[in-house]
């Protein structure tokens, strides 16, 4: 694990195609949800001095979004493709109600107080620097009349990329 470096990392790719997960708790207590909505980028600060961050929506239906609230880091993995079954299923089932990342066959480990998985190639460490609820009257009504047509929105969770662990290249 080390200190994150700016990298070429294409966002599009990775949360849209390949998906992800995003972990909230210590290794005593947590929880994880496969997420496809997601950004990289940069925030608060002047030019050449933004803090490098993570964006995550994730819907307050789901246990991680408990997590979430109550944890002031949270983890961002991605894994290879061969785990594209396992992200489906971790997406499919609530860990309220069972050990879904067991019995999705992944290995969860301790990282800078977070956690992560031993199957992860790329894992971001975020500190949380907001949270806050989509609003109604801020989306556009292609939105409102598509996706929250039942009104249920997503939270949006950013955090300051503090570490990273990358074995892409190991």
């Amino acid at each position: 694990m080390k200190p994150f470096e700016m990298k070429d990392y294409k966002v599009f790719e990775m949360f849209n195609q390949q998906w992800g997960l995003v972990t909230a708790g210590d290794i005593s207590h947590w929880n994880t949800c496969t997420i496809g909505w997601g950004s990289l980028g940069t925030i608060w600060g002047g030019p050449g001095r933004g803090r490098p961050i993570v964006t995550v929506y994730v819907n307050p239906d789901r246990y991680t979004w408990e997590f979430l609230k109550e944890s002031s880091t949270f983890t961002v993995e991605f894994l290879p493709e061969e785990y594209r079954r396992a992200l489906s299923y971790l997406g499919s089932r609530s860990g309220r109600d069972e050990d879904k990342v067991t019995k999705a066959g992944l290995t969860p480990k301790e990282l800078a107080g977070g956690v992560t998985f031993e199957e992860a190639e790329l894992t971001f460490v975020c500190h949380k620097l907001y949270e806050g609820e989509f609003q109604r009257e801020g989306l556009a009504p292609e939105i409102n009349n598509g996706i929250y047509a039942k009104w249920n929105p997503h939270w949006m969770f950013v955090g300051e990329i503090l570490e990273t662990e990358d074995c892409r290249n190991e």
